[in-house]
This record gives C-alpha cells, structure tokens and sequence, in this order.
C-alpha cells in the first residue's frame, strides 16, 4: 500500500537513534521503575511518495527533488564534514547530489552498514539511525552520533574522515505520522534515543495546521550530555502552547534545578496525559533498552513486544504506547 504524506519540513540536525545511548535503571518490580521503513522515494513535480509504508499525507516538496537512497541495497554516501558536538560525540554531513535530499518520511530511519565489523554469523555489522535533518534538504543528510567503546558501529563512524563514504540503507519505515490524529503526545527520551522523537516534533510543530500538545521528557546521564537542547529550547520559545519539554539528569550538580534521578511514575503522572483520554493520546518512546523495559516493556526484536512496566501500571493500553 503506498504511503503519501503532506506537510513543511523545518530544517535541523540529525542524531542517532534508539540504542544504548543514556544511562539506565536497574529492574524493579515497584511502581517507581526508573528508566529506542520499506519503499523506493518517487519523485515529481514538487511532491512525493514512498511506497509500502502505509496510509498516511501527501508531502509538498520545495522543489522537484530526488532521493538516493534504496530500501533494497546499501549506497555508499560521501562523507562531506565532520564537527564535534560534545566531548563523545560529533556532528556527520553526508554530501548528496544537487538535485537530491534524504526524502524520508516521518517517521522513519535509515541502516548504516560497517563492513570492517562482522557480527557472529560472519555478515558486516549494521545499526538503526535516525537522521533529522529536514526530509527535504538539498545536498546533505546529517546524523549526529555518540561514540562508544563497546559499540562497534559508532566506533567504526568515528573513525572517518571528510571524503570517506558510509554505507546507507532505508528507509526502514516506522511509525506513519498523521497531522492532527491525536491531541496529546507525550514523548520520553533516553540519550540519543531522542532522534525519532526529534524528527516527529520538528515535523509536526513546523506545520502552520498543528493542534497537537507535545510533552517531553528528555533524560541523560549529565547536563553535557544533552543533544539538541538548543533546538528544543527554541521550540519551546517558538510554540509555547503546543510544546514544553523536562530535561532529567541522573547527576545533577549544585546549579542543577530540574528533575534527576530515572524517569518514573511520578514524573510521567506530572507531565505526560494521561490514559484516560483514550484514542487522542500516544506516548512515543525511545532510549537505552534498560530505560524503554521499565517504562514500556521490552521489545521483541523489530516488534513491539507486551506493554509492561510503568506505563502499564499507569493504566495505558498497547495501543497508547508506540517504543520506536
């Protein structure tokens, strides 16, 4: 079934998405548990259509623009500039052609595939990234990406240079983004899990039609760890009515004034609708798979598995509750 989807693309940054990112909880059994898309782009005449993804809006491009990328088979992309952004992670510009942009509909994510790693079945390593660099940006695709130890793919990024090339797959289609379906969305964030919750708020808001009231809940390790802050705080300013946003650290030093510690039930209760309103509200999450098992449950694999944990002791159902 084909996917067309319509709104304005606000151009941002992008960063990696749902995996071990940010600092996690230890399992509990209590109510305080503390705390991660298939068709080829067509393009023509200024809009266009992903096929496979599911129903959703018709997108009105800025120009008439192509996409790269192939759902079916890795590209290799040049990798145009490399910033750091904080003291483990950096900002990566991947040069498109003129002409092209990522065209990736929301929300959505791409593989990046390293051939120097091998996973145990002898087959080149590959993790989930979301970029949020807007869908429609012509000549570069950005992701910004932490770097871990024990993360070989992370790793394998951080080792390039300006001219070396990566290798993107997707887009691998998630949940299909509909302007307006829902009045309340409450988001939970965990590290760079933040990406896929960044890429649906920077699409909605931007939207002059948007009525949807958007909550987050962005927990990190310390304030340096905080991706995007800038970004979220100018959406705040700019959208006070539809947006606000709680950072949570677990190390909060003697300036800190918000919230530390995990993300629990008190927390969610304060800020986030509750279940009560039924179908007009959803509570997207995405973080380390410590931090997404005691809130939400754990996944099964590219499935959602069963809802257990805090959101399910708050009283939500499976279907308020989207894990990315």
């Amino acid at each position: 079934m084909s996917f067309i989807r319509a709104a304005t693309l606000a151009r941002s940054v992008a960063t990696s998405s749902c995996r071990r990112y940010s600092t996690e909880a230890s399992a509990k059994k209590s109510s305080n548990l503390g705390i991660y898309l298939g068709g080829v782009g067509l393009v023509g005449l200024g809009t266009y259509v992903y096929m496979g993804f599911g129903k959703g809006e018709a997108v009105t491009a800025k120009k008439d623009l192509k996409s790269p990328l192939d759902p079916s088979k890795y590209i290799d992309l040049k990798l145009k500039r490399v910033e750091p952004y904080n003291h483990n992670t950096s900002k990566f510009v991947l040069e498109l052609a003129k002409g092209e942009a990522s065209l990736l509909p929301v929300a959505s994510c791409v593989y990046i595939e390293t051939p120097d790693f091998k996973d145990d079945k002898g087959e080149p390593m590959h993790r989930p990234y979301t970029p949020i660099s807007a869908s429609d940006l012509e000549g570069e695709l950005i992701f910004v990406i932490k770097k871990y130890e024990t993360g070989n793919v992370s790793k394998h990024i951080h080792s390039l240079k300006a001219g070396d090339t990566l290798k993107i797959k997707g887009p691998l289609a998630k949940w299909p983004w509909k302007m307006n379906e829902l009045e309340e969305v409450g988001l939970i964030g965990g590290g760079s899990g933040i990406a896929p919750l960044y890429q649906v708020l920077q699409h909605a808001l931007a939207d002059k039609t948007n009525k949807t009231k958007f909550k987050l809940l962005y927990a990190n390790v310390t304030e340096q760890d905080i991706l995007l802050r800038e970004e979220f705080d100018a959406m705040k300013k700019k959208y006070p009515d539809t947006f606000d946003v709680v950072y949570v650290l677990d190390k909060g030093d003697a300036k800190w004034k918000g919230p530390t510690g995990f993300i629990g039930a008190d927390l969610i209760k304060q800020h986030i609708a509750p279940p009560s309103l039924g179908e007009k509200v959803k509570v997207f999450i995405c973080g380390p798979p410590g931090q997404v098992a005691s809130i939400a449950g754990k996944k099964k694999g590219m499935k959602q598995g069963e809802l257990n944990g805090v959101l399910k002791e708050l009283g939500y159902t499976e279907d308020q509750v989207y894990k990315f």
